[in-house]
């Protein structure tokens, strides 16, 4: 199941797999008219000749102009599509790149123009006239029009599409998007029954007693998701716990310790192959992160392209503010949720430990960098002290609270120290002077 859900994931951001579909479609409506044609008597097609009165040399004529500038215009949209890929990635971040290549618009476009070109040979070859005797697919001709017609809208929709895409504030709001839907479809996230405050703690602390096993990777990547239930069963199967050695996101190379496993009564068990191979099968592995079941790389993005309009060659101060705005909506949102806790339990026993990011985990992903690097950038400086009390007014967790407080404290000593006037100190000091008391 895990492969494929991950060949999915990879047809899905993948820029032929649509396009393949719409030219296998073309191919079929192409033989359908064509069929259609040969079954229908045309009479009633004779009182519109200036719609489907055109002669065997006319309807390929007309065909071959189509499908001429179908495949010059599609070599044009594919030249546009990895022009613009290479600016995205040059001037924001190439993690944004499988954004644009899921984009379902650009998708489309592409088997749009391509599948008109098909259509447009295979109801050409059907063309007969003169000696070897004359039949002319009038309906599937005039289809073929309609689908020039067609695409010219859609060539200036893409043009559109295209010049509004690369717009940092729809990169980053696409990014948000993506992001939100994954923070509401994993949190909160259980592996089971939720193991009670006591239990956790005596697994602790018993957990330096029991004999680990490590279960080694068969392959390198990083973890693009993880089957959950299924860990839940293998953990009821061997009558022991399991404990992810590598959460979401996180990089395993081949031979290292994937899970480890151990027992109850015995807390030692064997590693077998079969057991290796089960336990490899509920991971998925990729070349790189993606955002289905980690929340933390959709954060990533936006924390890579801040970074970027922060840096010296491009020195963005506007695109690092409209970055810090969306983290600081995204963190509010975590910051009311329950995160799944790292202990689960199957009938009043601790079944999983599982590798969990914490809210201190996702705050520190999102701001850490970006106070960095804004060393002496006041107007950065202020937008993430309104960004955390954005997030504060959304929790009254009192370890969330210190997180956030702690981040606060953090920017008070980077103005302090990199702010060259006493005006811009000044107005750090009176939003800090605001915040502070929220996060007591």
């Amino acid at each position: 199941m895990n492969r494929l859900r991950a060949l999915w994931q990879n047809l899905n951001a993948s820029l032929w797999f649509v396009p393949t579909l719409m030219v296998a479609g073309a191919i079929l409506l192409a033989f359908g008219l064509v069929l259609l044609d040969a079954r229908v008597p045309h009479d009633g097609l004779r009182e519109y000749p200036l719609l489907f009165g055109a002669g065997a040399d006319g309807a390929r004529g007309m065909l071959t102009a189509i499908a001429g500038s179908m495949v010059t215009v599609a070599g044009l949209i594919f030249s546009l599509t990895l022009s613009t890929l290479a600016q995205v990635s040059s001037q924001y971040t190439p993690r944004v790149l499988r954004n644009f290549m899921r984009d379902r618009v650009n998708q489309l476009v592409l088997g749009c123009f391509v599948s008109i070109f098909v259509y447009c040979l295979i109801v050409l070859r059907t063309i007969r006239g003169g000696d070897e005797g004359r039949f002319i697919p009038s309906l599937a001709v005039g289809m073929g029009l309609v689908l020039a017609l067609i695409s010219i809208g859609v060539l200036i929709f893409f043009i559109h599409h295209m010049a509004s895409s690369i717009q940092a504030a729809n990169i980053v709001r696409n990014a948000t998007e993506e992001t939100e839907a994954a923070i509401r479809r994993l949190f909160p996230d259980e592996l089971g029954q939720r193991a009670d405050e006591a239990e956790m703690q005596e697994l602790l602390r018993q957990a330096g007693q029991l004999h680990w096993q490590p279960i080694s990777a068969r392959a390198t990547g990083y973890v693009q998701h993880v089957d959950e239930d299924g860990l839940l069963a293998l953990a009821r199967t061997l009558d022991g716990i399991v404990r992810m050695e590598h959460g979401i996101g996180g990089f395993v190379a081949r031979g290292a310790a994937l899970v480890s496993v151990a027992h109850y009564e015995s807390g030692e068990l064997a590693v077998t192959d079969e057991l290796t191979r089960q336990a490899n099968a509920l991971f998925s592995l990729g070349s790189q992160r993606t955002i289905e079941q980690d929340a933390g790389f959709g954060l990533r993005q936006i924390v890579d392209i801040a970074l970027k309009a922060l840096s010296p060659g491009i020195n963005d101060t506007t695109t690092a503010i409209i970055g810090i705005d969306h983290l600081g909506d995204l963190l509010a949102q975590l910051a009311d949720r329950r995160l799944a806790e790292p202990l689960r339990a199957d009938a009043n026993r601790v079944r999983v430990v599982a590798v969990r990011p914490s809210f201190a985990q996702f705050v520190a992903t999102a701001f850490d960098q970006v106070r960095s690097n804004a060393d002496g950038n006041a107007a950065v400086f202020l937008r993430l002290l309104t960004a955390l009390a954005t997030i504060a007014q959304r929790t009254q967790d009192p370890s969330r609270l210190r997180v956030l407080r702690q981040q606060a404290e953090l920017l008070e000593e980077a103005a302090e120290r990199t702010l060259s006037t006493d005006y811009e100190r000044a107005q750090v000091h009176e939003r800090l002077s605001e915040l502070l008391p929220r996060l007591r």
